[in-house]
């Protein structure tokens, strides 16, 4: 519509035109998009909703209907076992490749930085403390030979190493995160230095990587439906007992981390009653995120919070953005507390030095978190292999992730985009206080 046709002379000439393959290419792939547009645009979260009821209804009243629908979640999980690895090893390659000084010029931006990743680290570490005060199980299908239990943390370690130097190509077929994560920092590093226009490609690749994402993650209440059905069908009630434990841990620890350390933080840098600005972050930006489910989306009421306080534009028109990538104490807790939760249920022994250095991993997991919808569940099988749990068990840990998710994401997401403006506000009132200006 609106382009210029050929002339066209005839009937004949007019049917060889229109019938011609670059033509019904296009008219094709336009209808193509103007069948998903809408099914993309569509609320996730209710039709996640829905697929749950539907399978509940389902798995309660025709259990032998319910374990055939199984299916539908069988091919949900494969197809996420098939995006994930390319999706990790595409958007950190170019996330590192294409990423500026941050802190350039800006000298306010630094504590920001710091206060992003500090909150990030001690929130997966206080996901491992209340992991283990309330250790979580879940139903997963799984056969022994499978798992490779580590017995220390020298062992993990060991593990970590031999993985990190694996081959790339091997390590995406066969979802070793731990190689896919090392040869994309390193060729994001090196790629750095490349020509403007491959980082460009770079970007467009990652960029595509995470539409395709996106269309899988949009199958999700289908495969919820079948997952549900079937879970319901063959273990009966008991399997989501552990579901509502798990979300309870899960919202819990973000609660506690958004009234109890955040707060702490900010008066170790403002020195006087954090609550009025922690308070006011999560009325202002938090409750708009949790209705959003998106950390970028919510860039602009974080602004306008900062811009209301007089704060230096130079500083939050930096500091918001980044922390809407960095910032992941949700991200952090989530891929926490799932990974530990699928430890416990295959009687894999955690020990204290292990979790730890889960925290570690989990908090470098979250930064590099996806923005799509579900993003933090995609990085679980990378901390799931440091335990010995193989892909397809993993994939079924993030499966159940989608199946709370309908809470856990926009909780995860309220505490993450709220934290962005109240550590930003933080670190300039604590600039003030420096410069002896009022507060």
């Amino acid at each position: 519509m609106g382009e210029t046709l050929p002339c066209i002379g005839g009937v004949k000439e007019a049917a060889i035109y229109y019938k011609s393959p670059q033509v019904l290419g296009a008219f094709s792939m336009k209808r193509v998009f103007q069948f998903a547009m809408p099914f993309l645009q569509a609320s996730l979260v209710k039709q996640i909703l829905v697929g749950l009821i539907l399978g509940l209804a389902l798995g309660l009243t025709f259990p032998d209907a319910a374990k055939s629908v199984g299916f539908l979640g069988t091919i949900f999980v494969t197809a996420l076992k098939g995006v994930a690895p390319i999706l990790v090893f595409v958007l950190v390659m170019s996330s590192i490749a294409n990423q500026a000084d941050i802190s350039q010029g800006n000298m306010h931006v630094k504590p920001i930085i710091v206060l992003y990743l500090i909150g990030t680290f001690l929130a997966a570490v206080i996901a491992v403390g209340a992991s283990f005060l309330w250790p979580v199980e879940i139903s997963l299908q799984t056969t022994q030979d499978a798992l490779s239990t580590p017995g220390g943390i020298m062992e993990v370690f060991g593990n970590l190493v031999l993985q990190a130097v694996d081959n790339p190509v091997r390590a995406i077929a066969n979802g070793n995160y731990i190689s896919i994560l090392v040869w994309a920092i390193a060729m994001g590093a090196v790629l750095r230095h490349s020509h403007s226009a491959t980082r460009e490609v770079l970007l467009d690749a990652a960029k595509a990587v995470e539409f395709i994402v996106r269309i899988v993650i949009r199958f999700a209440p289908l495969g919820i439906f079948g997952i549900v059905a079937s879970t319901l069908a063959t273990t009966g009630l008991e399997a989501f007992a552990g579901y509502l434990m798990l979300l309870a841990v899960l919202v819990g620890t973000m609660f506690f981390i958004a009234l109890v350390v955040n707060p702490f933080m900010v008066w170790l840098m403002i020195r006087r009653n954090p609550y009025p600005y922690t308070l006011m972050t999560l009325r202002e930006s938090g409750v708009a995120a949790f209705f959003t489910r998106s950390s970028a989306a919510n860039i602009p009421v974080n602004l306008e919070i900062c811009r209301r306080l007089n704060l230096p534009e130079a500083t939050y028109s930096i500091s918001i953005p980044v922390g809407a990538t960095v910032n992941m104490q949700g991200a952090a807790i989530t891929i926490t507390v799932l990974t530990l939760a699928a430890a416990f249920s295959l009687n894999i022994p955690v020990s204290i030095s292990t979790a730890i250095f889960l925290s570690f991993v989990a908090a470098i997991c979250a930064c590099g978190a996806s923005g799509v919808p579900g993003g933090s569940l995609m990085l679980i099988p990378l901390a799931c292999g440091l335990f010995g749990i193989d892909q397809n068990t993993a994939m079924q840990v993030v499966a159940v992730g989608f199946i709370i998710g309908v809470v856990q994401d926009s909780c995860e997401t309220a505490l993450n985009s709220s934290a962005d403006a109240l550590f930003t506000i933080a670190a300039c009132k604590r600039a003030e206080r420096l410069e002896g200006k009022e507060i």
